[in-house]
């Protein structure tokens, strides 16, 4: 399941849970694409609830698309996560340590409020 949030439009602010399936990484890669293509910096906020896989099919063109992000790395400014579950927080701070020049936090699902609220600017 996928939901955006109501934000900013520099912001992308999606709550995902249960199973992401290549469509869900379709509607995500379409909206940062749109950001990216009118903003100098995008913020993005993750809230994910019980994860239970990714859907196989749809990640080879994900990562296809998400490839040339790499280049533009520098375009990234706030991004928040927000899981539940520690497996997720564990792999979010991998990938901030790998991705040390995006200002990059990690929150659990209490603090929810405050990680929107940093991302969009407010704290």
């Amino acid at each position: 399941m996928l939901d955006f949030i109501d934000s900013a439009d520099d912001v992308i602010a999606v709550r995902v849970a249960d199973r992401i399936g290549g469509d869900e990484l379709d509607t995500i890669m379409d909206r940062l694409d749109g950001a990216m293509a009118r903003y100098d910096k995008v913020h993005v906020f993750v809230e994910t609830r019980s994860i239970d896989g990714i859907e196989i099919a749809g990640l080879g063109a994900y990562m296809a698309r998400a490839m040339p992000l790499l280049g533009k790395l520098d375009r990234f400014g706030r991004v928040a996560a927000v899981a539940e579950q520690a497996w997720i927080r564990a792999v979010t701070r991998i990938e901030s340590a790998v991705l040390p020049h995006i200002s990059y936090r990690v929150f659990e699902p209490e603090d929810r409020d405050a990680a929107f609220a940093w991302v969009t600017g407010g704290a």
